[in-house]
């Protein structure tokens, strides 16, 4: 069946009127009919089973037969501190991360990070076009909800916002102990909410290690092999995603 995504403001009692480029793709790409069935999503983890009741040249509203919350979220809300990385590693990351189930994706500014983003204009473009692969990834996915891509974060505000978090994590590369690294992934099962700290090509320095160490965030491996800041991230997330699955 195929799946749409509304804002709440769309959905009227028992009514959904989808608008934009939704309604050209229903009519002339999937040249769907009325009383077909389609799925709805307000992009906040709730789902609407639908049949299509009007469909017009600027707009397509269906009737709610059924509405449920969706199954493709994670129990955890886990959310990537990633440093900020050269080029474009920073699209496929945000692309692969929200496949993976990550609930937000905050950038971060640390003192190895080559892009800094001060200009403002430039930060919101970036912003702009970072939110927008989040939005076309979750929908690929099929996700319930379409994490939000925040604005960029020093590292000291990154370590402060985790703090508010229940568990917290950070790939080390002199972390050692595998068996300890599984026990501190079972242990993220159950959580309500997951940091996870990533570097920027070139790694954490130590004093960013020491503040993510004084603040309670656990170190863990990923083996033995020296892993690309686009690599970690979703190696880490993959892990913890097949843990925490229902």
């Amino acid at each position: 069946m195929h799946r749409f995504y509304v804002e709440n403001d769309q959905i009227h009692g028992k009514e959904i009127v989808i608008t934009g480029q939704d309604v050209n793709h229903i009519r002339n790409v999937l040249r769907m009919k009325i009383d077909d069935e389609i799925i709805i999503c307000n992009g906040q983890g709730k789902d609407f089973y639908c049949i299509i009741n009007q469909i017009s040249s600027n707009e397509v509203i269906a009737d709610i037969m059924s509405e449920q919350d969706t199954d493709a979220e994670l129990q955890t809300k886990i959310y990537l501190f990633q440093g900020l990385p050269k080029k474009d590693k920073m699209e496929l990351i945000i692309q692969k991360a929200v496949e993976l189930g990550v609930y937000e994706i905050i950038p971060v500014v640390t003192k190895r990070s080559i892009v800094k983003l001060d200009e403002k204009k430039k930060e919101l473009k970036k912003l702009e076009r970072w939110q927008s692969i989040s939005t076309s990834a979750a929908k690929q996915s099929g996700r319930g909800i379409i994490p939000r891509v925040s604005e960029v974060m020093t590292y000291k505000e990154a370590i402060d916002f985790a703090s508010k978090l229940e568990y917290n994590v950070i790939p080390y590369e002199k972390a050692e102990d595998i068996d300890k690294t599984r026990d501190i992934v079972k242990s993220a099962k159950g959580k309500q909410s997951l940091g996870i700290f990533i570097g920027p090509e070139g790694g954490f320095e130590e004093s960013e290690i020491d503040m993510a160490f004084n603040r309670d965030i656990k170190p863990v491996t990923l083996g033995r092999r020296i892993l690309r800041t686009e690599t970690a991230g979703l190696a880490i997330l993959s892990i913890i995603m097949f843990e925490l699955e229902r």
